[in-house]
């Protein structure tokens, strides 16, 4: 059996959750996300497979070698001791592509020249011949990665960038890569739209980039099938028949596909992008398969002869670069959302913008925000249903609210004025205020500013599906309303019982990461990728009371999560801190919030390890500890697995032995059934504080963690 190829997709920032499940649809296996793309395995079938057939992917990269490289010697001579012979001819042409970060090296150019240089030296070492470079369309790419003087030499399998198909003339602006829109395209569900017979219409669709790519996607069209570079035509390893047989099936696919192509429809005010949208359509194959015309906006309505079908409405309407644009693009979106919403009831509606302010002239109410990087530029792509019920402002339907949404928005102003005097008070401005309250409406609101978090608990199967969406309609049109937010501030999750590592999964794509303030300390949240945000709320009084303890202390910080207690413990005045936490994701959020707060430095530590063994091993002491564990826990990077019920006799005594004379130890966890072993801790002196821990925004909810102060007697 062939062995597998370690592979590595690149893509663009943001699209890395989508690009794993893709890469798994082709054959990937033991797929594992990174933040500059996806680490995969498969034989050269899924590689070739994958090249042709990723609509998200920038660049396919086949691992040869990883080695130290503390500098340039050490760089040329781990890439000189390599087998290039394997790979190319020694009268070939390459090219090499570097990118260096945190190494002694600094230059990417430079180390390029290095491994071209060890290279070529090879070769004409061995042959007296030497290949050739070639920036363009070199035989052989090779790509380096070095990181933390740590170098990754990979061979590039796509030659040249995936998001290039070979429809779009060069030299011609778009403002969407090919790549980009096909994710912007997945994540609005047009793939199961177009399989139910809908249609997409792009009303700004500029050289038809999106039409394309919906079109490609629709008819089972390969991306690749256009492109006659690629980076294995030069290879030495390359199978042209394995190949060659990919290209006819893929061929095959498309004839097919293209026979039940659903209606695509592309208008543009400009007639000169209409134009060059019909010339990428031939360019495409897709011959007058889809239909371009020259529409303004002021005219836009779905298409006569395809109706009741419905589909997807997809729109990259400008983003406004100077502030003179700002007025007439909130003409153009609130001219985008009138004629959506009326001519469009019923369809699917999608717009991507890298100026959400500008969205919320489209009065309508998103249903979902995907967040997406268009280059460096931090975008968003809106969702929405175009529903009455969606609409809001001037644009909202009549219909009374239910007696419950009324009861609902009474309880939610109640609780509004009630903590907003207390929140002013105490300088807190991310908060609690309302917690399933009424059962009906099973919500957790919470306050991040001028930004709302709803987590929507998991209804049990007695619940009536329908009315339990219902309300959660009613609650999403009452919030904006009540709490005076933007519709688009509202982050909305369900919120169920989490399994394994599946708490610490991602939720959504790369979301935008913004500032919060809590007392004297600043920290980092997000409340779209994960299910928590990188601030548990109901702990703010535990780190005040850690901040009050930590003068002059050494505090370490297990379980660490994203930080913020050692950041208070350092804004205390401690005078070291650790903080231990298996997770790298978390582990780089602790340093930028360390790094927010102007706390970098060689007495801040931080260190990636399974918490147990760390406490079987460490011999240090230390005057302040904060232990905060999960319920359960069962990650694959750790030894076994971790029952807060069953551990905690061995967790606290391990903790407890790395305490000074006169150290504290603060213990807490979200186990509501939990009940702590006092006989089994005779050593200890316990002190259960949770009452004084529980802070105002929470005391409709007692049971939401346990805490204890511990100290050795």
């Amino acid at each position: 059996m062939e062995a597998p190829l370690n592979l590595f997709a690149t893509a663009p920032r943001g699209l890395e959750s989508l690009l794993a499940e893709e890469l798994r649809s082709l054959g990937g296996a033991e797929v594992r996300e990174t933040r500059a793309g996806v680490l995969f395995q498969g034989a050269l079938r899924e590689a070739y497979r994958i090249c042709l057939w990723s609509r998200l992917a920038s660049r396919v990269l086949l691992h040869l070698a990883e080695f130290e490289a503390a500098g340039a010697e050490e760089l040329y001579d781990g890439v000189r001791e390599m087998p290039w012979e394997r790979h190319l001819a020694d009268d070939g042409t390459l090219a090499v592509d570097a990118t260096v970060r945190n190494s002694a090296l600094t230059h990417s150019r430079f180390a390029a020249l290095k491994v071209k240089d060890a290279i070529v030296d090879r070769f004409r070492d061995q042959t007296g011949r030497r290949p050739g470079i070639d920036v363009e369309r070199p035989q052989v790419r090779i790509n380096l990665h070095l990181d933390r003087n740590r170098a990754q030499l990979s061979l590039d399998l796509s030659g040249d960038s995936l998001h290039r198909r070979g429809y779009r003339r060069e030299g011609l602006a778009a403002p969407l890569k090919e790549n980009l829109a096909a994710a912007i395209l997945v994540r609005s569900g047009w793939p199961e739209l177009a399989a139910a017979g809908g249609t997409l219409l792009d009303p700004m669709c500029g050289s038809g980039t999106l039409p394309i790519e919906g079109a490609l996607l629709a008819a089972d069209c390969a991306p690749g099938l256009l492109r006659e570079y690629w980076g294995f035509n030069g290879w030495l390893g390359h199978r042209p028949d394995l190949w060659q047989e990919l290209l006819e099936e893929a061929r095959q696919r498309c004839r097919a596909g293209l026979e039940r192509l659903p209606a695509i429809l592309g208008y543009d005010s400009d007639p000169r992008a209409v134009q060059a949208a019909r010339d990428h359509a031939q360019r495409a194959g897709l011959g007058n398969r889809l239909t371009f015309e020259v529409r303004p906006l002021e005219q836009l309505q779905a298409p006569d002869r395809h109706p009741g079908n419905g589909g997807l409405v997809v729109a990259n309407p400008p983003y406004g670069e100077r502030l003179g644009e700002m007025a007439e693009l909130r003409g153009l979106y609130a001219l985008l959302g009138e004629r959506l919403r009326q001519h469009f009831l019923g369809w699917q509606a999608a717009v991507f913008t890298g100026n959400p302010e500008l969205a919320k002239n489209l009065g309508l109410r998103a249903y979902k925000l995907h967040p997406f990087f268009n280059g460096a530029l931090a975008c968003r792509l809106l969702r929405f249903q175009v529903e009455p019920q969606w609409f809001f402002g001037a644009n909202a339907p009549q219909a009374p609210l239910s007696e419950g949404a009324r009861m609902f928005a009474n309880r939610l102003r109640k609780n509004m004025r009630t903590l907003q005097r207390w929140a002013q008070q105490e300088n807190v401005t991310c908060y609690r205020l309302y917690d399933a309250d009424m059962p009906e409406y099973a919500l957790a609101v919470d306050r991040y500013e001028d930004r709302l978090h709803v987590q929507e608990y998991q209804a049990p199967a007695t619940v009536d599906a329908a009315a339990a969406a219902r309300r959660l309609r009613e609650a999403l049109r009452v919030l904006p309303e009540v709490l005076e937010v933007s519709p688009e501030a509202v982050a909305v999750k369900v919120r169920q019982r989490q399994k394994g590592t599946s708490q610490y999964g991602r939720q959504a794509g790369a979301g935008e990461r913004f500032v919060v303030r809590e007392g004297n300390c600043r920290f980092w949240v997000n409340l779209h990728d994960y299910l928590d945000t990188g601030l548990f709320l109901d702990h703010r009084p535990t780190r005040f009371l850690l901040q009050e303890l930590a003068a002059g202390r050494r505090f370490l910080n297990l379980f660490g999560y994203t930080g913020t207690a050692t950041v208070h413990a350092a804004r205390g005045g401690a005078g070291s801190t650790l903080t231990v936490d298996l997770s790298r994701t978390y582990l780089d959020w602790a340093r930028d919030n360390l790094a927010l707060n102007g706390l970098a430095g060689p007495q801040h530590r931080l260190l990636q390890a399974d918490v147990l063994q760390f406490l079987e091993r460490e011999r240090g002491r230390y005057d302040l500890i904060f232990l905060d564990p999960p319920t359960f826990s069962n990650s694959k990077s750790m030894s076994g697995t971790l029952d807060i019920q069953r551990d905690h006799v061995r967790l606290l005594r391990l903790a407890a032995t790395l305490l000074a004379p006169d150290g504290i130890l603060i213990f807490s966890n979200n186990f509501r059934k939990f009940r702590m072993d006092r006989e089994g801790l005779p050593e200890l002196s316990i002190e259960d504080i949770t009452a004084a821990t529980i802070p105002p925004d929470f005391t409709r909810n007692p049971r939401i963690h346990n805490c204890w102060r511990i100290t050795r007697r």
